[in-house]
């Protein structure tokens, strides 16, 4: 256990201020005696996770395999969940994530700040796509056939008086959705509720979930939502995207 410990020391010596070290930089950093940290950074260079050139010494890409492991093993949530508290954290506001089943999206990942719902939202509550933000971002990424398939089996019926109920309106809203690469729901799902939303992509830039904010009519305007609000989501996005696309 006390070798692993000292060998991962040793890996952890290297950072981005100090990409190339020598054995008296990495023994200094580490606490470890020369002789010690020779011996440790023969080994690592024997197994590809060091490079070592003219008494200099650095990582080499293989020591990525360490952490692609712990990210292979983790589920979308898992993943998401710290970047959304911390985009929660800076705009105050509650945010989720969810995936598309059917005609319907399913929170998988949540991070609350305040009620603004007569319905209580927890891991696993569904709702109707295609009157959400997040459902429009997913609709918006699937392939020509899958949509029409949906479609063809008509829209739910409407939560508000804004909700969008025409297939060919719809259409038109995916459409501006795909293009820009958001979407921003106001008051289809619920009365006073307004949210924006982005895609999250899988490998091979499918769209695999979405994540939102959502705010109160009364309390944030729709420019302050596309001003304040959407330029945070899009950097967490991606940010999970980059991420992802280790698993």
């Amino acid at each position: 256990m006390q070798s692993l410990a000292r060998g991962l020391a040793v890996i952890r010596a290297f950072d981005s201020e100090h990409a190339e070290l020598s054995l008296s930089d990495v023994a200094r950093r580490t606490g470890l005696t020369r002789a010690a940290a020779r011996r440790f950074l023969l080994t690592l260079t024997t197994l590809g996770y060091v490079h070592a050139a003219d008494g200099v010494f650095s990582l080499t890409p293989r020591v990525l395999e360490l952490g692609f492991s712990y990210l292979s093993a983790l589920s979308l949530p898992e993943i998401a969940q710290p970047h959304l508290e911390r985009l929660s954290r800076t705009v105050g506001e509650s945010v989720s994530a969810a995936v598309l089943d059917g005609d319907e999206i399913v929170y998988v990942a949540r991070v609350p700040t305040r009620r603004i719902m007569s319905v209580r939202i927890t891991i696993g509550t569904r709702f109707p796509a295609a009157a959400t933000s997040m459902g429009r971002v997913l609709l918006a990424g699937l392939d020509e056939r899958r949509l029409a398939d949906l479609l063809d089996h008509g829209l739910p019926e409407p939560r508000t008086d804004r909700t969008i109920v025409d297939a060919a309106a719809l259409r038109r809203e995916l459409e501006k959705v795909r293009e820009q690469g958001w979407a921003l729901v106001d008051g289809e799902l619920e009365a006073g509720l307004r949210s924006v939303a982005a895609p999250l992509h899988g490998s091979g830039g499918r769209v695999v979930a979405a994540i939102n904010v959502s705010t109160s009519a009364t309390r944030d305007s729709v420019e302050r939502i596309r001003d304040a609000y959407l330029p945070e989501l899009l950097a967490t996005a991606a940010a999970i995207d980059a991420e992802l696309a280790l698993v």
